[in-house]
């Protein structure tokens, strides 16, 4: 497998820019996820990849070559779609095989691939069964096939997941984690679904208006976020934020005016002339306490019990709502006047114009 390297990659249509500038080095068997909200430029750039857009600036370059120049079928590369993308009328086996046949590849050669491949995904039952008689999934698996017996320097996966119900996702995340661990593929993967960024990938790209917003581990990327916008995209339930007053300053922490109360946050380096700060806080990080210690007090709106879960929905007036999770046996109900505090060692912070983060 190959590393791939984008140098200063742009994208425009005409006058419009959907890929500002992407500099982002892939290691050789990495898993790089590319997540963000529709429109942010990740197919796009998935596409430049693979050679299916044009490059309308910067360099693509993998296995130490450029390639940015080169047709589709000259770089090695192969793509998993969202919609399959198999031929009807063809078998399974078949389907697998006819890129190489395409190639003049050896017959044996193409029968050991195919064996292989369906070994790997769990499809030697079905090598001779048509499309149509298989479900999402399996569908799915004969597409990841097709792409596994070419032996190409990276696969591309778009959005593969996505015409699949809620329990077949889960099966297939699985199916793609584990067959990255066998044959170790240079990876990049786009998707909507942070779930399935966080669940597979090595390092996640947000992206963001054609821009990157942040590259990092997962974890990273959730414990601390570097702007509001990756805060309020990675995790789930999301982060809670609200825009908060400065009540005052002092060397290293800042007094926030909160709808409960004022209270006092660990942040050195900010601007003194701070005026406003938005404050991030994850459901878990806050906790059930006394009235005189409340950050937040209100009302209960909803409760979602998920069985290893239990998240309430806390109305703390002026139309603002924010999430709690709480101990999954909890009896907590609908109605219900809960205060709740939370952890000064995992607040977020952020300007609220810029959407930098502070601490």
């Amino acid at each position: 497998m190959s590393a791939i390297s984008l140098k200063a990659i742009r994208k425009n249509y005409g006058t419009v820019t959907v890929i500002r500038r992407i500099d982002l080095e892939i290691e050789s068997g990495e898993f790089v996820v590319l997540v963000g909200p529709s429109g942010c430029g990740k197919s796009t750039l998935l596409r430049m990849i693979a050679g299916l857009e044009e490059i309308s600036g910067g360099d693509l370059v993998m296995g130490g070559r450029s390639i940015g120049h080169l047709p589709p079928a000259e770089r090695n590369i192969a793509m998993v779609f969202q919609d399959y993308a198999l031929y009807p009328h063809m078998s399974v086996e078949d389907n697998m095989s006819f890129g190489l046949k395409m190639r003049d590849a050896d017959s044996a050669e193409i029968a050991r691939k195919v064996k292989d491949a369906s070994g790997i995904l769990k499809l030697d039952p079905f090598l001779a069964r048509l499309p149509a008689q298989l479900s999402g999934g399996q569908r799915q698996r004969v597409a990841m096939g097709r792409a596994i017996v070419r032996d190409p320097q990276a696969f591309l996966f778009d959005e593969p997941l996505s015409n699949l119900d809620a329990a077949l996702r889960v099966e297939m995340r699985l199916e793609i984690a584990r067959l990255h661990r066998r044959i170790k593929a240079t990876t990049v993967y786009v998707t909507h679904d942070q779930v399935e960024a966080m669940t597979l990938a090595d390092r996640i790209v947000v992206m963001n208006g054609g821009n990157m917003e942040q590259v990092g581990p997962p974890l990273e990327l959730y414990r601390r976020p570097k702007t509001l916008f990756v805060a309020k995209f990675i995790g789930s339930p999301t982060m809670n934020t609200l825009e908060c007053e400065v009540a005052g300053r002092a060397e290293a922490s800042v007094r926030l005016r909160l709808p409960a109360g004022e209270v006092a946050l660990p942040l050195e380096g900010a601007p003194t002339d701070l005026k406003r700060v938005t404050l991030g806080i994850r459901p878990e990080d806050l906790e059930v306490c006394a009235p005189d210690d409340a950050w937040f007090t209100g009302e209960l709106s909803v409760v979602e019990r998920l069985g290893s879960q239990t998240f309430g929905y806390l109305d703390i007036g002026r139309d603002r709502m924010i999430t709690v999770e709480f101990p999954r046996a909890s009896e907590v109900a609908v109605g219900q006047r809960v205060c709740v505090a939370g952890r000064p060692e995992h607040v977020h912070m952020f300007d609220p114009t810029s959407g930098i983060r502070l601490n």
